[in-house]
């Protein structure tokens, strides 16, 4: 195989009404751009991808790159240049584009389910994630109108830009073919890098981290 990959998640919250308006605001806002950049104008990847993520009631923001020019740790340095350069951008956006945005979300969530399927999926993901927000669309269209231009660039500034106190980052890097040589420089670092943990032994790791609590409680008693 030679393509190489790079899928980097920011981990940002549990389930929580304004976080997750603020965190699928910002992508929305960052997903063009992004797609702009990192595909269009270098021309990393075919594939590439940015968007808001929910595991289970945890929420996250998701950058995904396929290449065969770069290699992962150089798909990595390019995101985060990528962040360097938006957060002007932000910085910069309109009251009237902050507000287009807004009103795009919004119109977004206001759709109407196109199929019971559709209708159903959404309930049962509720039941599953044990969130149990059957008003969530209300909910976060009642926060996203209340939402200031200022609070998305402090949840920017808090957990997405580079240097942000709480940003959380998983790089997941797979390495083809063509990357072998750089693919050993970085195994041979053992987590040199600032601020990274070169990750060796999965399950190990898995048990060492602190871990959100689930909403559906011990033993599959769901939290009501």
């Amino acid at each position: 195989m030679d393509l190489a990959a790079s899928k980097r998640k920011r981990m940002v919250h549990q389930d929580d009404i304004k976080l997750n308006v603020k965190l699928q605001l910002f992508a929305l806002i960052a997903k063009q751009p992004a797609f702009h950049q990192l595909r269009s104008v270098e021309q990393l990847g075919y594939i590439t991808i940015l968007a808001n993520r929910n595991d289970y009631g945890v929420r996250g923001l998701q950058i995904i790159i396929q290449s065969t020019v770069k290699d992962p740790a150089n798909l990595d340095s390019r995101v985060n240049a990528f962040f360097k350069m938006f957060e002007a951008k932000l910085y910069e956006m309109t009251d009237e584009d902050f507000k287009s945005n807004v009103n795009a979300l919004v119109d977004m969530k206001l759709e109407k389910y196109k199929n019971l399927r559709e209708e159903s999926a959404f309930f049962w993901q509720e039941i599953s994630n044990g969130t149990l927000k059957f008003d969530r669309k209300e909910s976060e269209v009642a926060a996203l109108k209340e939402l200031r231009k200022e609070e998305l660039i402090f949840f920017f500034n808090n957990y997405i830009k580079i240097d942000a106190p709480e940003r959380k980052t998983l790089s997941v890097q797979v390495y083809g073919g063509l990357h072998l040589a750089e693919y050993k420089k970085v195994a041979d670092q053992d987590g040199a890098a600032a601020q990274t943990y070169q990750i060796n032994d999965i399950f190990s790791f898995r048990r060492s981290r602190p871990l959100y609590g689930s909403f559906k409680g011990g033993l599959g008693q769901m939290k009501l």
